[in-house]
């Protein structure tokens, strides 16, 4: 979909590869989705274009 990408990195709590749709409509995103093997909270930031990921960082809630 247009404005979406699934965006693949590495847990920071289990360290397992992952992924998220990330909407690509707005220049900044911040907000907390849970990992979907270990279930913990993420903090996730991203800034994007259009058509690609700029910049992603994603940490635990504790950091």
């Amino acid at each position: 979909m247009q404005g979406e990408l699934e965006y693949f990195f590495t847990c920071p709590y289990c360290n397992e590869q992952i992924s998220m749709l990330l909407e690509t409509y707005y220049s900044e995103q911040s907000y907390i989705e849970d990992c979907e093997v270990c279930c913990k909270p993420i903090q996730i930031s991203y800034q994007s274009n259009e058509h690609e990921v700029l910049q992603f960082h994603a940490q635990t809630i504790d950091d």
